[in-house]
């Protein structure tokens, strides 16, 4: 009788996740997470086996402001704090050129931070050049961030990510910041971008069309192999790509994510849901914002707009997306409002002259 031989076990393929509940969940919680709560929710994740978090103010470094929000604390303060909390875990921070600086990098490199990711909009590759190659003469691992990158087809996205590449970026991400994209989106511009570069290749999921997880999975089987997520989904409008349901989803489709489900599961039921100040769903707001296109940090500040001038959200949000607003054109949220109102916004110089 012939020996039965057993097939040898395919590999796994691997898939990083990346957590960024205490950067981009900031959003949801109006950027006021304590140290005390930075520290609880990283050693949740460090223990659940995620090898890099994200921990800033929720625009990134050097956003706390008046135009953006005040947090809670200082940076240098919630990168300290994740560091104390962690055994095995990578922190990293946002740099988004025009709002931080080079000093406010230089600073979190002096906390003790080893990756910063930098992000620019997605026909702005060359903004990155300066923050990117300083980063990687300090040493530090760097991740590129091309945001809005709906807005772009598949070949000029690529194009893109070739200039960050050609700085040295170690991962290049595809962002749908504003949550536009649907699977066969995200698989083409990744698909492209991987034929074009050698560094790895990220994707970063807004949930406003409610395909957050759908289009993560598709990004990571054509080529991304650093997936961002968020506990409970904690992020700007409709929130992230969860976390724990990536893990979980990413593991039934066959892939190795590396990290404890459970463990990840409890860090978001018993030390993140008790910090929400509402549920991460996609409601009218989310919903339209994703489909007109518009950056997910407007969902805020579009709510309180049209309460205050007495618009609607929706139509707000649509002539946005037609006039095709970016990040760092919130102020345009106020002249669309009054315009839709019928009013003239007018500044103190103006009402004075009268």
């Amino acid at each position: 009788m012939s020996e039965q031989t057993t097939p040898v076990e395919e590999k796994k393929r691997r898939v990083t996740i990346v957590d960024t509940t205490l950067r981009d969940g900031m959003s949801s919680v109006s950027h006021q997470f304590t140290a005390q709560n930075v520290a609880d929710i990283a050693g949740g994740l460090d223990k659940a086996g995620v090898r890099t978090i994200e921990v800033a103010h929720g625009i990134g470094i050097g956003a706390s402001s008046i135009q953006y929000g005040f947090a809670a604390e200082t940076d240098v303060d919630y990168v300290r704090a994740a560091l104390g909390a962690v055994n095995d875990a990578d922190i990293a921070v946002l740099y988004v050129p025009g709002i931080a600086t080079l000093g406010n990098l230089q600073d979190a490199v002096d906390a003790g931070i080893k990756t910063v990711r930098v992000a620019v909009h997605c026909t702005e590759a060359d903004c990155a050049e300066q923050p990117v190659k300083w980063a990687k003469d300090k040493g530090l691992n760097v991740m590129t961030f091309l945001m809005m990158s709906h807005k772009l087809e598949a070949e000029p996205l690529a194009e893109q990510a070739a200039l960050l590449d050609s700085y040295g970026a170690d991962v290049i991400y595809v962002v749908d910041s504003a949550g536009a994209m649907v699977p066969r989106m995200a698989g083409d511009r990744v698909a492209a971008v991987r034929s074009a570069i050698s560094a790895d290749i990220g994707f970063h999921a807004h949930n406003n069309l409610g395909v957050g997880i759908a289009n993560a999975i598709t990004a990571a089987e054509n080529g991304a192999s650093f997936i961002d997520g968020s506990l409970r989904g904690l992020g700007a409008s409709a929130g992230n790509a969860q976390t724990e349901v990536l893990a979980a989803a990413f593991e039934r489709a066959g892939w190795d994510t590396g990290v404890d489900l459970f463990p990840l599961i409890d860090t978001a039921e018993h030390v993140v849901a008790p910090l929400m100040k509402e549920p991460q769903i996609v409601d009218e707001t989310a919903l339209v914002l994703g489909y007109a296109g518009v950056y997910s940090t407007f969902f805020h500040p579009t709510k309180r707009a049209a309460k205050k001038f007495g618009v609607s959200t929706r139509d707000i949000l649509m002539e946005l997306g037609r006039r095709g607003v970016i990040g760092g054109q919130e102020d345009m949220i106020i002249d669309v409002a009054t315009e839709l109102a019928g009013r003239t916004y007018e500044t103190p110089a103006q009402l004075g002259a009268k």
